[in-house]
């Protein structure tokens, strides 16, 4: 089943109660949706339901992540191909054993960690908001490795090069479209 993202909402639901993954799990969510508009924009859903379930088992098999979410998926009955792409994420990183291949999943890849470090700049603000934003902003704290310790550098960088995409275009754009789903 390819669930809709009320589905796939209820679903993140039964693993995830703590307010950070779920609201993590929904920027990312919104993230995807506004990069599918660009890349897929027959599949949007899709590509919001994967960002929506990424992280599915995160909050209770951190150690096990992206293998564990590939078992809850196929145990709720989610199709393959959003298993392949939400653990896809994990690549390199995880026990994840998928690679990101498609556009779809190496955005994920990239935005992932990034989003986590563009809402940490964004609270230390005043406005505590996106909207307001630049790229220098983020681009002096992703130098500080002390800054948001827990988002990997190096899976960003990569996730930029793996998109043939500078890392300023990936912050840039990946600021604009969390603008996009604020709220």
């Amino acid at each position: 089943m390819i669930p809709t993202i009320e589905e796939a909402q209820k679903i993140l639901e039964k693993y995830n109660k703590e307010p950070f993954h779920l609201h993590h799990a929904k920027v990312v969510s919104g993230v995807m949706r506004y990069f599918a508009k660009e890349y897929d924009s027959k599949n949007e859903e899709f590509w919001a339901v994967c960002g929506l379930l990424h992280d599915i088992d995160f909050e209770e098999y951190p150690e096990e992540h992206c293998v564990k979410g590939e078992e809850i998926l196929r145990e709720n009955g989610v199709d393959e191909s959003i298993i392949r792409a939400t653990m896809s994420h994990g690549w390199g990183m995880t026990g994840s054993k998928y690679k990101p291949e498609h556009i779809m999943e190496k955005i994920l890849f990239a935005v992932d960690e990034l989003t986590g470090l563009i809402g940490a700049v964004a609270i230390m603000r005043p406005s505590k908001s996106v909207q307001d934003l630049e790229l220098s902003s983020v681009k002096k704290k992703f130098k500080d490795k002390k800054f948001a310790a827990g988002c990997s550098r190096d899976v960003i960088i990569k996730g930029a090069e793996d998109l043939g995409w500078s890392l300023d275009d990936l912050i840039s754009r990946t600021i604009l479209a969390m603008r996009a789903c604020e709220g």
